[in-house]
C-alpha cells in the first residue's frame, strides 16, 4: 500500500464508520509498513511467533550472519546448526516446510487475500493468521482483517466502547462492513490499541 492509497482509504473508511474519525484526529493517517515479500518473509514470521520482538530480532540477525536465509541455504544447514541459531524443534520443523514447499512466490503477488490463504495455510506451521499478516505487510493487500488477533479485537472493544473484547466470529462480522478497506481499519485498530493502552 502506497501512502496514497492509505489516505485514500482511511477517509473511505470514515465514511463507512464514523467512529474511526476519532482514531484519525489523535492519531493522524494509519501508518503502512511493510515487510519482505517471498519466502524471506514468511520464515521471518515463523522464526518470530509467540517470541518477544527483541528476541525475534537477535534469533534472524544470527540467520543473516550465517547466511540462512534462502529456501536452499535452510536445507543444506543441519537440525543442529539451526538450534545453535536459536529455532527450536518445532521452528525447523515449520521452517523446513517453508522451504520444501515449491510456493510460485511471484505468483502469490496476483491472487486476492482470500487465494493467498489459501495457497499458505496448508503448509505446516502457517495458520490463518500468519497468512494475513503475509497479505497485508508482505503484499500490501487493502482489505486484510484478521479475527483472531488479540490486538484487533481489543482496539475494537475500546473504539466501540463494548463490555467485553469481541470473539472472533463478532469481531469479523463487525469488520466485513468496512470492506474493501479492512487494511487501514487494522492498522488504526493496532494504533488505538497501543494509544490508548499507554494512557494509563
Amino acid at each position: 500500500m502506497t501512502e496514497d492509497e492509505v489516505k485514500l482509504d482511511c477517509r473511505r473508511l470514515i465514511k463507512i464508520e464514523p467512529r474511526f474519525a476519532v482514531v484519525h484526529n489523535r492519531l493522524g493517517p494509519a501508518t503502512p509498513r511493510h515487510k519482505p515479500a517471498g519466502f524471506m518473509g514468511l520464515f521471518q514470521s515463523i522464526v518470530s511467533q509467540q517470541l518477544s520482538t527483541q528476541a525475534a530480532s537477535s534469533i534472524w540477525a544470527r540467520l543473516i550472519e550465517a547466511g540462512i536465509t534462502s529456501p536452499e541455504a535452510l536445507l543444506q544447514s543441519s537440525d543442529d546448526e539451526l538450534r545453535r541459531q536459536g529455532l527450536s524443534h518445532q521452528k525447523i520443523r515449520y521452517s523446513r516446510a517453508l522451504a520444501e514447499s515449491g510456493l510460485d512466490w511471484t505468483g502469490l503477488h496476483s491472487l486476492d487475500t482470500d487465494e493467498v490463504i489459501e495457497r499458505l495455510v496448508p503448509i505446516v506451521g502457517i495458520g490463518a493468521w500468519t497468512a494475513q499478516m503475509y497479505a497485508l505487510f508482505s503484499l500490501g493487500h487493502r482489505d486484510v482483517f484478521a479475527p483472531n488477533d488479540l490486538g484487533l479485537r481489543e482496539g475494537i472493544r475500546i473504539l466501540f466502547e463494548l463490555p467485553e473484547r469481541p470473539k472472533p466470529k463478532e469481531a469479523e462480522t463487525l469488520a466485513q462492513a468496512w470492506s474493501p478497506v479492512r487494511s487501514v481499519a487494522s492498522l488504526w485498530l493496532w494504533g488505538w490499541y497501543d494509544y490508548c493502552r499507554h494512557q494509563h
